[in-house]
């Protein structure tokens, strides 16, 4: 029974490392990411998250537009990834530690904290840790490049428009409701500052 269960896990595993190998080029061998590759960390993220993720870059719910250079390139590495594999990929990569955030220097943090807590932290959690029950993911130990990237590009409608994608509708809508980059790169910043105290 339970030695059975624990094999099976471990083989699923091994199985999702494996098929992880080619994702590790851009976004390192622990999926801490690389902002010089403009790759996101993947680990210690929502699982639930990653899945549905990987399924978008597959159906081009995301980076089908020509604009989101890096939402394409995802595309193309996802499309040798079968379905059957998706929950195993995202429940790997979910399991891994997380990386800490470095957040800018000068970022005012009291701004940062009162934008987060009236627009993101109903969704993202108290701590950026992310919210199954939401759909929202973890933000805490993501790079700065990467979220203002992400953000731009829900601004811009590269990614949030497509009508099966909720969630990114969700995220469209609450894209317009900082007034400014400094505003911004201090809520990054502020959300940053969750990822240093594990």
């Amino acid at each position: 029974g339970l030695a059975l269960m624990l094999s099976s896990a471990a083989l699923a595993d091994d199985r999702a490392a494996a098929n992880y190998q080619p994702c590790a080029a851009c976004h390192g061998e622990r999926a801490q990411g690389n902002p010089a590759l403009a790759a996101p960390a993947l680990a210690g993220q929502r699982a639930a998250y990653l899945e549905r993720q990987l399924r978008h870059f597959k159906v081009g719910i995301r980076g089908a537009d020509s604009q989101d250079v890096h939402g394409a390139q995802m595309r193309g590495m996802i499309a040798t990834l079968p379905e059957e594999e998706f929950a195993a990929m995202a429940a790997y990569l979910a399991s891994l530690p997380p990386p800490v955030a470095q957040p800018a220097e000068g970022a005012n943090l009291m701004n940062g904290n009162n934008y987060y807590q009236s627009k993101c932290g109903a969704c993202h959690g108290g701590s950026a840790q992310g919210n199954d029950r939401l759909n929202a993911p973890a933000l805490a130990f993501l790079d700065t490049a990467y979220m203002k990237r992400q953000y731009a590009n829900f601004q811009r409608g590269l990614r949030g428009t497509h009508e099966q994608d909720k969630y990114g509708r969700q995220m469209k809508m609450m894209s317009t409701t900082l007034p400014g980059d400094k505003d911004l790169g201090d809520v990054i910043a502020f959300m940053q500052t969750f990822s240093q105290e594990r």
